[in-house]
């Protein structure tokens, strides 16, 4: 983990000598550039309120303990807590991300096609697939147990087989490029874009940790998602409704299913060339139509892909730096803003542990602890 520790010290002492010369300290000292007191005070309320309305058996459902998407929500609440630097073994969230990982573990080790779902209350079942996979790698890369890490493989192997095997196919004429539907459909030729990236995330976290994963795959992804993007720059919502226009929440998506395939624009360390211009082009359409405040009824979910974006961006091209601090100072701003006296946010009325869990991702990007969204 790229958890700059010697940095950190050096911000410490840093601030401590300030401290013993001035007689004041600022409040932000030894905080990563751009967050204040006020918004990791929102952070903290939020993620005890997550801890709060854990399952005993180490779930979430939409709406605090209550609800249905218990795969999705048992994962995007564990990654809240493991941006803010817990892992499965140390941290101050640790047993709680242990005790999803072991739920989810027991779920992906119960399959007998390798797909991670939760039963009857997923019906959607690919979402919560594509969000195990990168909740369970982000462990395996981070689990110091040894104890669990042949079941961590065993699930992952198998859960990265059910979705190459899952991957739509337009033939040769099409460079067989193929995405995801709903659920597991072997060769079809459904698919849409919010279903892709949870694939394409997955796979490229178990591939960061050393996992196999078959190139063709991605391959055939990244030309889907090419054969996606409109004139306009942006990502229509599937392969069959090419033509009927652009959807800000996909094209935000887009971003992080390039980036996740290696796939960038030159503002993100990409190469010049014909892809570097796609990716710039699609950047382009979002930074119209994702501007903060502005709600297309899938607010956080937009965000939650943008924000990741905006800070894989935002390493060493100035613009590009500069765009990402104006960006985070406006989306905290407006997060703040929303949320609850509990300390939750309800997200796009799906419901509460997903509003929660997501904003939590957004604010903790400068944390740069989730290796799935470093720079």
């Amino acid at each position: 983990m790229n958890r700059n520790t010697l940095g950190n010290v050096t911000v410490w002492v840093m601030a401590a000598a300030v401290l013993v010369v001035s007689g004041l300290a600022k409040a932000e000292a030894g905080l990563p550039e751009l967050m204040d007191r006020e918004t990791v005070k929102a952070i903290d309320r939020g993620l005890s309120y997550l801890v709060r309305t854990q399952r005993q058996d180490g779930s979430w459902l939409n709406s605090g303990g209550y609800g249905t998407y218990p795969q999705v929500m048992t994962s995007l609440s564990a990654l809240a807590l493991m941006a803010e630097g817990s892992t499965p073994e140390t941290g101050k969230y640790n047993k709680n991300v242990r005790k999803a990982m072991l739920y989810t573990i027991k779920i992906g080790k119960a399959s007998r096609d390798g797909l991670i779902a939760g039963g009857g209350a997923e019906s959607q079942t690919m979402y919560g697939h594509g969000f195990s996979m990168l909740f369970l790698a982000e462990c395996y890369g981070m689990e110091i147990n040894t104890a669990n890490e042949g079941d961590l493989r065993l699930v992952l192997d198998n859960a990265i087989k059910l979705t190459a095997n899952s991957q739509s196919n337009y033939g040769a004429v099409n460079k067989f490029a193929g995405g995801w539907i709903y659920t597991p459909t072997p060769g079809g030729s459904t698919d849409e874009g919010s279903v892709t990236v949870t694939q394409l995330q997955g796979l490229r976290a178990c591939r960061n940790v050393g996992i196999k994963v078959p190139k063709e795959t991605i391959d055939r992804a990244v030309q889907y998602l090419k054969m996606c993007q409109q004139a306009d720059g942006g990502i229509c919502y599937s392969f069959q409704s090419r033509g009927g226009g652009s959807r800000p929440p996909i094209s935000a998506a887009g971003i992080a299913c390039f980036y996740s395939a290696g796939v960038y624009d030159q503002a993100a360390g990409g190469a010049n060339g014909e892809e570097a211009k796609m990716v710039a082009r699609l950047v382009d359409y979002c930074k119209q139509n994702l501007k903060v405040g502005m709600d297309n009824g899938h607010y956080f979910y937009s965000h939650l892909y943008y924000g990741q974006g905006m800070y894989q961006r935002g390493g060493t091209d100035e613009k590009a730096k500069k765009e990402w601090q104006e960006y985070y100072n406006d989306i905290r701003r407006d997060l703040l803003n929303k949320q609850s006296a509990d300390g939750s946010w309800n997200g796009d009325g799906v419901g509460t542990t997903y509003g929660t869990a997501i904003a939590c991702l957004i604010l903790q990007l400068p944390y740069g602890y989730l290796p799935i969204y470093q720079r």
